[in-house]
């Protein structure tokens, strides 16, 4: 951090700090603000309770109020900051409230009830990090089953996805035949197709084949996707032909110089391919809800619409599960954070 800083002002020799880098500061500055402002929202807010959330104006920490145990009361008792008429204030314990009238204690002398207008007091609160919302969320719904269905689908899903565009891009860029460019053309112009043009067919190929219900309904439909084979293809035509004729005058065969010549070399785009995987298959929602029914196949995005009634929605158990999802596409992020650069700066290039 102490480097990324020092970088950020660093100052060229003979030359000073002018108004074009405090302008280009601004922007980057602007930019970390949009992009994860409000994931720091996210992350703060599965932390506030139920009315807090709804709080206006809304508030960055969380808070709740601070309580107090009081002889002769069972359960603790809400602080508050009573501002007397002579403006002098003081910090009470509410007992009830009665209408527009609230009754407090002393917690040092509790025997003498005081009576104030609502409008007079003001709740004590701390910044608490607590994790209630999270306990809840997780025993409120089968969050191991989803969580294990999600796993699943993802993992599979992203490694049929990396073999079939794998294998696709290496037919496109390595082998010279006819009708070649058309099929490639073909199959980047079903990016302009918008997914609801196609979700009813597809929805009755997989009633046809029996996968409603099923996990494989959820996984196969989406394992060739054409950003993946334009990704792929475009990587592949940077690796020299020449070590491809040569693998094939020693012998090798076209699997052996898939999987051992062009596989290793495209390990960059095969760890961008892999984190756009698992984003698209971890973060689905619409498909999975399409064809699944029945609650032991949820993944977790959609089990996480169980928190979301006709006529209540639970925020705070939503945000903290959200949360809770986040956090494995952040690991495989992190994980595959070197490749990632490297393989969409050559992409392309030949």
């Amino acid at each position: 951090m102490k480097t990324v800083l020092g970088n950020l002002f660093v100052i060229k020799k003979h030359r000073r700090t002018g108004i074009t880098d405090i302008l280009a500061y601004l922007y980057l500055f602007a930019g970390v603000i949009v992009m994860f402002g409000p994931v720091v929202w996210l992350v703060l807010s599965s932390f506030k309770s139920p009315n807090e959330i709804v709080k206006f104006p809304p508030r960055l920490f969380p808070y709740r109020q601070v309580t107090t145990v009081v002889e002769g009361y069972e359960q603790p008792l809400p602080l508050y900051k009573v501002i007397f008429d002579d403006g002098t204030s003081k910090t009470l314990a509410q007992v009830r409230r009665v209408g527009i009238e609230a009754h407090l204690v002393d917690p040092e002398n509790p025997g003498e009830i005081i009576k104030v207008n609502i409008n007079q007091r003001q709740p004590v609160e701390e910044i608490y990090f607590g994790l209630e919302n999270y306990i809840e969320g997780v025993k409120s719904f089968d969050f191991g089953r989803y969580l294990w269905n999600s796993v699943v689908v993802t993992v599979v899903a992203t490694l049929l996805t990396l073999l079939v565009n794998s294998m696709a891009a290496f037919a496109l860029s390595k082998y010279r035949f006819r009708g070649r460019q058309t099929i490639f053309l073909i199959m980047i112009s079903t990016l302009m197709v918008p997914l609801s043009v196609v979700l009813v067919p597809i929805f009755l190929v997989i009633t046809k084949v029996g996968w409603n219900n099923n996990l494989l309904g959820v996984i196969v439909p989406a394992a060739a996707t054409p950003t993946g084979v334009f990704l792929l293809r475009q990587y592949m035509l940077t690796i020299p032909d020449e070590l491809v004729d040569a693998a094939r005058i020693d012998g090798a065969s076209e699997w052996r110089i898939y999987t051992q010549i062009i596989l290793p070399l495209a390990k960059p785009a095969l760890a961008v391919l892999t984190i756009f995987s698992v984003m698209w298959r971890w973060n689905d929602f619409l498909w999975p809800l399409i064809v699944l029914s029945k609650s032991e196949y949820f993944t977790l995005q959609v089990g996480l619409a169980s928190f979301q009634g006709e006529l209540n929605v639970q925020w705070n158990l939503i945000l903290a599960m959200t949360v809770l999802t986040l956090l494995p596409i952040t690991f495989v992020f992190g994980f595959l954070q070197k490749s990632i650069t490297t393989g969409i700066a050559t992409t392309g290039l030949k």
